[in-house]
């Protein structure tokens, strides 16, 4: 049987490939991979390039401004899209490739899929040393892309073009499995994406992928239904995973048939609406008074999709020594932390098995009694921080509170660092399901503008909420990373970026000062400067409309009100700058277990060091 190939060169056939992989949202075919990000270099701009050109229709290419901004725009769109659709980054080689890298950790560390493609030296190594190559003296195998491998879970490097034949279907694979989902990484020779070679048509041979769902082990299952039949006081939490299973119906119907509350890891927050009747808040260091105090009363927890980071468990100071736990994940490694019953599956098949196995039993109905009265109270709290008022400078929860009035159901607030994560975890009330982003699986610095171009784009087509990404962030992270307000403006995105000023690096402050060193090289005020004697003033209204957005200063949460109601109604790029305070913020907190030096000649860090041990006293021990 003669065996029909086509013959291109390796970067035309990788993207051909992926411009023929397909998956389903909501019943519908689509293209796996909805587009590229794309910086061209000496590295791909004369092939890859050139295969990406006469695709545009098909596989469209977007110009980034940032390497690394450009690959958090395509989390930003992965997480939108809830792990269904993948976007490509593509760099050249050197710098370009490792701007990369931070990008990758947080796609690593928050489970997320993203393709990396970055150009590489020479296959041949003729012409070495190329331009932007670094050289280990020891082993030239060695090249800058050789960084990715602590933070991908996929790494591969082409130096044959019959290679890709095995490594791009294992990429896909990675990207779709639930369990081990994450980014891949891909280096491309330069001069072996230049090269032909006879592919086997049948490997271009559209293809619908389909994400596995992995049901649980049945003993598992009826071990978890025997220890949660015996619980007095359980509760669940509930993680991203929740949401990438579309679980998030099934969890509320068993917690409401079972009469157990649900509390909310950061990347679960937004499976449930803020008022459902079994949400009970977020949980953890960022949490709820409402939910850390069911944490400590329980003596069951269900953990779903959660791989229990310190922010969920404050730092495993948030449950009773005696708590038993269940966890319920896709991956292994996630399931039996901290010698929990592990129930390894996939959430929407396990919480539905679970449920069968669970026959008539039903919490005790003064558990959820209290559940709704403690979240009463934390409501109550929350309307009390978030209270209009005529004070000179607002505070962040003022703040939030007015963009979640204003804010549309289909809106989706990010976040990602700073001061933002706490009071949108805490504060943000929402409206409809999956309408809500906080990185802070890795709390990238530079996340959020670039996350809202890439929700932008995850607006279009099946599974979208329909509505306006609201960037809320502060002057510190702006000032890291703001090109991708651009990048929106070009390419003709929506959404709206919140900027709160509150003069500098405001919530670590408030966290070195907790911990007794002095305030120091924080907030602008703190920081070493020389001839002057008041802090640098940025004008984020003059520097957005430089880079094609509209914008406009609020004095006050009156004017902040109506500056949301004039940017909802505007195309493109919004900015909307507001002065905030840097020393007020929402209680609920959790205990955090962070390095305080053991001798300091201050006293203020010796008691914050006793305090420190007070806290590795309630600690769970990993056993």
């Amino acid at each position: 049987m003669t065996r029909e190939t086509v013959r291109m060169t390796m970067a035309q056939a990788l993207v051909r490939y992926l411009c023929n992989q397909f998956t389903e949202i909501d019943g519908q075919r689509v293209p796996l991979f909805a587009g590229v990000f794309g910086i061209f270099g000496h590295g791909n701009v004369t092939c890859l390039s050139e295969a990406l050109e006469t695709v545009q229709d098909v596989l469209p290419t977007w110009r980034g401004q940032n390497e690394q901004s450009m690959a958090l725009a395509a989390i930003g769109f992965a997480k939108a899209k809830r792990r269904r659709q993948v976007m490509v980054a593509a760099t050249s080689i050197g710098p370009g490739a490792l701007n990369m890298v931070t990008a990758a950790g947080v796609a690593m560390a928050n489970r997320l899929p993203v393709l990396l493609l970055a150009g590489d030296t020479f296959a041949s190594r003729l012409p070495d040393p190329v331009l932007q190559q670094v050289e280990h003296f020891s082993d030239p195998s060695i090249t800058a892309n050789d960084a990715f491998k602590a933070v991908v879970r996929y790494w591969d490097r082409i130096v044959h073009p019959e290679q890709l034949l095995q490594s791009l279907p294992q990429a896909v694979a990675t990207l779709l499995d639930p369990a081990d989902c994450g980014p891949v990484f891909i280096g491309l020779a330069q001069d072996t994406q230049q090269v032909a070679f006879d592919y086997p048509e049948v490997f271009f041979e559209p293809k619908v992928w389909k994400i596995p769902r992995p049901r649980p082990d049945r003993e598992a299952v009826a071990a978890a239904a025997a220890l949660l039949k015996g619980a007095k006081r359980p509760l669940i939490i509930s993680g991203g995973g929740v949401r990438y299973s579309g679980a998030e119906e099934q969890l509320a119907k068993f917690a409401a048939e079972r009469g157990i509350p649900v509390v909310e890891t950061i990347a679960g927050k937004g499976a449930l609406t803020h008022d459902h009747p079994v949400h009970a808040g977020p949980i953890g260091i960022v949490g709820s008074t409402s939910a850390n105090s069911l944490a400590k009363e329980a003596d069951v927890i269900l953990a779903i999709g959660t791989r229990l980071q310190d922010f969920t468990t404050g730092s495993w100071t948030a449950f009773a020594p005696d708590a038993q736990f269940i966890s319920l994940n896709t991956a292994r490694h996630d399931a039996i932390k901290h010698r929990a019953l592990s129930v390894v599956g996939d959430a929407l098949e396990s919480v539905t098995e679970l449920d069968a196995a669970l026959g008539s039993f039903k919490a005790d109905a003064t558990l959820m009694e209290r559940a709704k009265a403690l979240f009463v109270e934390w409501n109550a709290l929350l309307d009390h921080h978030q209270q209009v008022s005529d004070a000179p400078v607002p505070s962040y929860a003022q703040v939030v509170g007015v963009l979640n009035k204003v804010a549309a159901p289909g809106d989706t607030l990010i976040s990602a660092a700073g001061g933002t994560p706490g009071e949108v975890t805490k504060g943000w009330r929402v409206k409809s399901p999956h309408t809500f982003d906080c990185e802070f699986g890795f709390s990238c610095m530079g996340y959020e503008i670039a996350a809202g171009w890439g929700c932008a784009m995850a607006q279009e087509g099946p599974g979208a909420t329909g509505g306006t990404p609201i960037v809320m962030l502060g002057d510190g992270t702006y000032m890291m990373m703001n090109s991708d307000i651009y990048s929106a403006a070009l390419t003709g995105h929506k959404m709206i970026v919140v900027v709160c000023d509150n003069g500098g690096y405001a919530v670590i402050n408030r966290l070195q000062q907790a911990k007794g060193v002095p305030g120091f090289n924080n907030l602008l005020t703190d920081c070493r400067v020389q001839n002057r004697h008041a802090p640098l003033h940025v004008d984020f209204v003059k520097h957005a409309e430089a880079m094609g957005a509209k914008a406009r200063h609020a004095n006050n949460l009156a004017e902040l009100e109506q500056a949301m109601k004039w940017a909802q109604g505007n195309d493109g790029v919004t900015l909307i700058s507001i002065v905030s305070d840097a020393w007020k913020w929402v209680p609920g907190d959790a205990d955090w277990d962070v390095g305080v030096p053991e001798v300091s000649t201050f006293e203020s860090v010796r008691a914050a060091r006793a305090a420190q041990e007070k806290i590795r006293e309630a600690q769970r021990l990993g056993v």
